[in-house]
């Protein structure tokens, strides 16, 4: 049974008249009464059962970094200097801003996240500490969503983050960081001489390291499927103990790539864009990562619902 349908059948069990009905009832309730498009509320795979509500957050941006290119005049680095400014402006969390309403939502969406991370014994999840942001379609926001986590987790006292650019048909971070695009991922796979230490980037914000997609190849899927990509995700996962990896990765339902790489994954995070992403590419794009045992979705760019009510955020 799908995770949509486990909520439908919660509701109702429970019956749509309840005065406790959640936040999460109600956004599947107001699906119920629009068309096919509308898109769905945030979920989570290993809570839908229990009735916990899951992580995610209500991301209130008109425009997401996938959609707001930066202009031609933004300097470039040659040397991992993020342009914080230029981030600033976009409505990026950064280290010198920590009092904003999307610091905060991020706040609530990497505790659950760094808590699976590290869960010893029993409960501990397998390649925990690298986590996939992903969507079902282009312009959704996982851009945004993947650079504010990863800033937001290089915050935490405990922990430094490596962000990876995994979409490497169409490598974002570069224009969206100030990063000049050099060599990267797809290279150190290519190469079995090149290490992982020759191609990450040591950036100006303390705790974050960047791994951007590398030189273009047409054999980039077969790459990423390769034994040599799961050599190198258990070297990334395993030499630092205290390292949480974000991979930026392709949108699901539109390369090969981001299905080939979920496989390998401890928790994926799929952005869903509020009144933009068809509910049936959500569906399929949850039916292409239910390999995946920790599941998180973040509903993107939403509006209060009708009645005033805040649709924030969910954790579990």
């Amino acid at each position: 049974m799908s995770i949509i349908e486990k909520a439908a059948e919660k509701i109702s069990r429970e019956g749509k008249t309840s005065t406790n009905i959640s936040i999460i009832e109600k956004a599947i309730n107001k699906i119920e009464e629009k068309s096919e498009a509308s898109p769905i509320p945030a979920t989570d795979k290993t809570t839908a059962d229990s009735g916990q509500e899951p992580v995610g957050a209500k991301i209130m941006r008109e425009n997401s970094l996938d959609q707001t290119p930066l202009p031609s005049t933004t300097p470039v680095s040659v040397n991992g200097t993020i342009n914080l400014a230029k981030l600033r402006q976009m409505g990026v969390i950064t280290p010198d801003v920590e009092k904003t309403q999307i610091a905060e939502e991020f706040r609530l969406i990497k505790r659950p996240l760094i808590k699976n991370a590290f869960t010893q014994g029993a409960g501990a999840i397998r390649n925990g500490n690298l986590i996939m942001v992903t969507s079902a379609l282009a312009g959704e926001g996982k851009s945004f969503c993947a650079i504010n986590l990863a800033m937001s987790i290089a915050t935490e006292m405990d922990h430094t983050v490596l962000l990876v650019d995994a979409d490497v048909a169409r490598p974002s971070l570069p224009g969206y960081l100030g990063l000049k695009a050099e060599r990267g991922l797809l290279d150190v796979l290519l190469d079995d001489k090149l290490e992982l230490a020759d191609v990450m980037l040591k950036t100006n914000v303390e705790k974050l390291s960047i791994l951007l997609a590398g030189r273009k190849n047409r054999h980039a899927t077969e790459l990423l499927a390769s034994l040599s990509m799961s050599d190198l995700l258990n070297e990334i996962a395993e030499r630092y103990s205290d390292r949480i990896v974000i991979f930026d990765s392709p949108p699901l339902l539109l390369t090969s790539e981001a299905h080939v790489l979920a496989s390998q994954m401890g928790q994926i995070v799929l952005v869903v864009a509020a009144e933009k992403t068809p509910q049936q590419a959500v569906k399929e794009a949850l039916r292409q990562i239910e390999s995946c045992d920790v599941v998180n979705l973040i509903y993107n760019k939403a509006s209060s619902f009708p009645g005033g009510e805040y649709y924030g955020y969910y954790y579990s």
